[in-house]
């Protein structure tokens, strides 16, 4: 069941799974630039149960059954959710240790949160597909699902997830990333403030980036990040090789003594 909450901004769209904040670490989930809450289907509840953790899963403004955004967004809109919802969102549910899992721009959002002003209770850092600089194979497929949208059933497809907010989620992210300017757009000066620890996974068949993206985390990172590349998968591992991420994810939690 899901709840809205609200913030400084508005109500956001919110899931919470298994043992409360008191009681077991947290897993909060970050999604993608055009996620929500349904679009993880089972998979945080399969996390949350293979490590013992409780899950906050939630829906950015401009997605789901959170309130809309206007729009344009900013370019910087990831570095406004890292300094803004989420700490207050981690706030609201008196989170003590959480371990950021974010996905494609979720996981962008993660690194900026992680190497700026952290919330006291960042543990870890698990991600998927992140991107800290802008490729060309990034605008490529971003363009092509423009045109997806606009001309092909995309726009159904995401509208049986974000509801009246459908618009708003793709031209949200879809403007930004096509926006020219964006190409300046690079969050690698964030790496070597992060202190936490994390697991940086992507697929090798990732239309949306490449290993790149993984060095350059890794690099900036230093000893504090493991790296993990999934053959025959694409940008949402979590989807392509559930199984694979679980047991990655679960084994990095285990080695960091961080869990239930």
């Amino acid at each position: 069941m899901t709840q809205r909450v609200m913030l400084s901004g508005g109500a956001v769209e919110t899931r919470w799974i298994g043992p409360p904040p008191d009681r077991a670490s947290t897993l909060v989930f970050l999604h993608e630039g055009l996620g929500a809450i349904g679009m993880w289907r089972d998979f945080p509840d399969r996390l949350a149960a293979r490590t013992g953790m409780g899950a906050l899963v939630y829906s950015r403004f401009g997605y789901g059954g959170s309130d809309a955004c206007a729009l344009p967004r900013p370019l910087g809109y990831m570095h406004d959710e890292a300094a803004g919802p989420l700490p207050e969102l981690l706030d609201a549910f008196a989170v003590e240790r959480a371990v950021l899992f974010g996905h494609s721009d979720g996981g962008s959002i993660a690194l900026i949160h992680a190497g700026d002003r952290p919330h006291p209770s960042l543990r870890a850092l698990a991600l998927e597909a992140a991107h800290v600089f802008v490729e060309d194979v990034s605008v490529a497929s971003i363009a092509a699902a423009k045109e997806a949208y606009e001309s092909a059933d995309l726009r159904a497809r995401l509208a049986r997830h974000h509801g009246d907010n459908v618009d708003c989620a793709f031209r949200g992210w879809n403007d930004a990333w096509l926006d020219p300017a964006f190409r300046a757009w690079n969050l690698e000066a964030f790496l070597p403030a992060i202190r936490v620890p994390a697991l940086v996974i992507q697929g090798r068949d990732d239309e949306y980036g490449t290993a790149r993206q993984v060095d350059a985390i890794a690099a900036g990172m230093g000893g504090r990040a493991e790296t993990l590349m999934l053959d025959a998968c694409g940008h949402s591992p979590h989807r392509d090789q559930p199984d694979r991420v679980i047991a990655a994810v679960a084994g990095f939690l285990e080695r960091h003594a961080i869990g239930g």
